[in-house]
Order: C-alpha cells, then structure tokens, then sequence
C-alpha cells in the first residue's frame, strides 16, 4: 500500500523563489548588457575628432567638489545632473588654454539647444576679476566665468596638465576626457558632442 506524502504548506514557494529570483537576474543582465553597450557606443569618437579624446568605461562618478561662479556663488557639478557637460580645466597663463577659448566660446553657442553646457573652470588664483578682463580683452561673449578656488576641482577629477577637458553625460558621470587642444566648434566635434552628452 502506497502511502500518501505528506506537504508541507508554503514548500513549493519557498522552492519557486530562488529560482524565480534568479530568471529575474538573468533578464536584467541580458537587457542592460546590451543598452550598457549602446551608451558606451555614443562616445567612440572618430579618428581625428576631439585630438585625444580617452573614453572612461565604465563612467565614473564625477567630484562633488564647489567652484564658484563670477558672483562668488557655490556650485557643483550635481547642479547640472540632467544636461550634458562639457568641462574644460583652463587658466590665463596656458598659452595653449588660451588658444582654444575662443573654440569653447563658439561651442557653447552652438550647443545652446542640444541641453549640453559648456563650461570653463579657471584655475587662476587671482579669480574673477582676472578671467573678466580676460574674457573682455579676448571677446568671449557665451562662457560664463567660472573658478576652482584652491584648485580643488581639478585635484578630485585627477587632472594632470591643463587644457584638460571632462565630458560628463546626464547621469553625472565622466564618461571621456580630452588632453590638450582640440577643435571643439568642428562640425565633427559638435555631432560627437551631440550623439555622446546629449538628453
């Protein structure tokens, strides 16, 4: 005579769990892995495009460092979460900085629309007044005037030289960076800038 297994209320569920836990898991993986992909796929940039443009895989969480504007009001990077940031490290006395100032200062009219800001964080110990003489003596018209006091900024987000360039996607994250001079108003490096940092 057969006799009759006794069940246990609840057995199945706690044996369905795990194994419903880990499809799950399994899914999650196979979906982001690809939209992962496609994210890091926006900021290849062409040879040539961008000078020397190092993609940051995976992103990395930008500093929370303050700078200041030129009405010596704190900001941070966080204030921008939501738009594409392009982030230049500059001074008056980089000969090469001052070069391609006036190429930001084109670039920021043209992505005025896309959500992306062009920034320009000085690094000159003698802040606003001097970046705004500057900015009036070399007719830069759209960056506004930006200082890491202390340099702070450009110590947290590991800049070795300057000009050095951060291009930070909408989740605040560096997502590349760019050492040296570059074209930036290029009608390459604005598609680039577009397709990468864009909303």
């Amino acid at each position: 005579m057969l006799k009759r297994q006794k069940t246990i209320p609840g057995a199945h569920v706690r044996i369905a769990a795990p194994a419903l836990f880990w499809l799950l898991l399994a899914a999650i993986v196979s979906i982001s892995h690809p939209l992962a992909s496609a994210e890091a796929g926006k900021c290849l940039a062409l040879d040539g495009v961008l000078g020397s443009f190092e993609s940051e895989s995976p992103a990395r969480p930008v500093t929370g460092e303050p700078f200041v504007n030129g009405n010596d009001e704190p900001k941070t990077l966080a204030d921008f979460r939501g738009r594409g940031v392009v982030l230049n490290f500059w001074a008056t006395w980089c000969v090469p900085c001052v070069r391609e100032m006036p190429e930001l200062d084109r670039l920021r009219k043209l992505l005025a629309g896309d959500g992306i800001e062009v920034m320009a964080l000085s690094e000159d110990r003698a802040g606003a007044p001097l970046v705004r003489k500057f900015y009036r003596t070399n007719h830069i018209r759209n960056l506004d005037i930006l200082i890491d006091r202390g340099g702070k900024v450009l110590r947290q987000s590991k800049i070795r030289g300057i000009p050095t360039t951060l291009l930070i996607d909408i989740r605040g994250l560096e997502v590349g960076r760019v050492t040296g001079i570059s074209e930036w108003a290029s009608k390459e490096a604005v598609a680039f800038l577009r397709r990468c940092l864009g909303p």
